[in-house]
């Protein structure tokens, strides 16, 4: 296809929608990108940016307990000394919203920079080679020589369970709260769960967090989610494992939580973090012939193809891996197969993925889960962050790395590192399972003394095979 006379037209402004617009704008084609919320879509402007922002504030307040440690006492113009930070939530809101918009702003920029038009309004199937935006103003029908559906997910709610908005949360709704929860509910304990709880906790509220599972973060490496239960509890988070939701309903002042097994948890607020959906019904996909899951996400190859010839599809939509960069990726190699560039397959082998709680959990490649169950024959080596210099420095104490070695060759394979900016400290991991490093090639390469990546490096060396 000749790249400068294909008209792509792109129904999603998120990671998946913005990145694979820009590469088929490089690469000369006509592109449109039909967003009905703004660009950037919900990773941007309700889920990963907002959230995220959060967090960072609540860690930021979570320094002032970490200072008395250091020897740093905080004191008023008087010289009495400080005992609490106080987080003004609807000024947090403002600029956790404010940052958000910013951002759509800065993509919104560069797609215009680069020749994207952008429609408001929603996209929908007409035929494989036909899109129809409903906008305020109408309808706009689009011609398409490439297609790509990018129209993410939203908060799965019950009927059991209704989100209202003002006590009864989904985690897009969390920023129009105009004063800190006294008491928060948290419904689930998967990452969004966690990630939120730990944030209220630390901007000051009492969280409870309920967990249908034996433990938080049922899906991660066990030993890094065992860390996150721990710090959890010593905080004063109260956690409920093993305790499934029946309903969610209004009181006079507040929320009452019911479980399966009959108890019942009282609260100011409840969030409901219990997973999403796919954003497929209603836009044509089944009427022109793309197959759908049982789940009701598109079905994807590994360079994002659908069953319609012409016909991509990238991001939360299709299930493969919910992460913003999944997302871009996928994106990206649509173009790229699309539009005929040089392009290799989706690798979800080398996906690094973080966590974050805190301490963060990052990581890559094969997990515990893998070894454990015979799937890979590795080498296992774990190295608490306790013992490391600058961590002591910084006055860490919950946390590790993690490296796994493959036998025989001893290049690493995998990896998982918990600590604070875990998302940063794992990148060399993931450079060392990109390109196949062994253990000796990591551990022979200088780090900085002191630095917490030293501690990378001493699990490499301490997985040197001897004999």
């Amino acid at each position: 296809m000749n790249a400068r006379s294909s008209r792509v037209v792109i129904l999603g402004g998120g990671p998946g929608g913005y990145e694979a617009a820009l590469v088929a704008a490089h690469l000369g084609a006509d592109v449109t990108v039909v967003e009905r919320d703004g660009i950037g879509g919900a990773a941007v402007l309700t889920d990963c940016v907002p959230s995220k922002t959060l967090i960072s504030t609540a860690d930021y307040m979570s320094e002032f307990e970490t200072a008395a440690d250091l020897g740093v006492h905080l004191e008023d113009v008087e010289g009495d000394e400080v005992t609490d930070a106080v987080a003004d939530l609807p000024e947090v809101n403002r600029r956790v919203l404010a940052l958000a918009g910013a951002q759509s702003r800065d993509i919104a920029a560069r797609l215009a920079e680069v020749g994207v038009r952008t429609v408001e309004g929603t996209g929908s199937l007409v035929s494989p080679t036909l899109v129809r935006a409903t906008t305020a103003e109408g309808h706009v029908d689009l011609g398409a020589d490439i297609v790509l559906l990018a129209t993410g997910a939203r908060p799965r709610v019950v009927d059991s369970a209704q989100p209202d908005g003002e006590r009864i949360l989904t985690w897009q709704q969390i920023y129009d709260l105009r004063e800190l929860p006294r008491r928060l509910v948290v419904v689930g304990s998967g990452v969004t769960g966690a990630e939120l709880a730990q944030a209220y906790l630390g901007l000051g509220s009492e969280v409870v967090l309920v967990s249908s599972r034996d433990r938080v973060l049922p899906g991660e490496d066990p030993d890094a989610a065992q860390v996150i239960e721990d710090v959890f509890r010593k905080r004063g988070m109260e956690v409920l494992g093993r305790s499934r939701m029946a309903s969610v309903e209004r009181t006079a002042d507040g929320v009452v939580v019911r479980l399966e097994d009959g108890r019942e948890v009282a609260g100011s607020h409840a969030l409901l973090a219990v997973g999403s959906v796919a954003q497929t019904q209603g836009i044509g996909l089944e009427e022109v012939g793309v197959d759908l899951l049982p789940s009701g996400h598109v079905a994807v190859d590994r360079v994002s193809r659908t069953s319609v010839r012409g016909v991509y599809a990238a991001g939360d939509c299709t299930g493969v891996l919910p992460l913003a960069s999944v997302a871009a990726m996928q994106g990206r190699i649509a173009m790229s197969h699309a539009l005929g560039d040089a392009v290799a397959p989706l690798a979800l082998g080398v996906v690094s993925a973080n966590i974050f709680t805190d301490p963060e959990i990052a990581t890559v490649g094969v997990s515990q889960k893998d070894v454990d169950e015979e799937r890979v024959d590795a080498d296992v080596l774990t190295l608490a962050l306790g013992r490391n210099p600058r961590a002591k420095m910084l006055g860490i104490t919950d946390g590790f790395v993690k490296l796994f070695a493959q036998k025989g060759s001893g290049a690493v394979i995998g990896g998982v590192v918990v600590a604070p900016r875990a998302s940063e400290l794992i990148f060399p991991v993931t450079l060392a399972v990109q390109h196949r490093l062994n253990v000796d090639q990591v551990a022979s390469t200088f780090t900085v003394y002191p630095s917490l990546s030293g501690s990378i490096a001493e699990a490499a060396r301490r997985l040197h095979a001897t004999g």
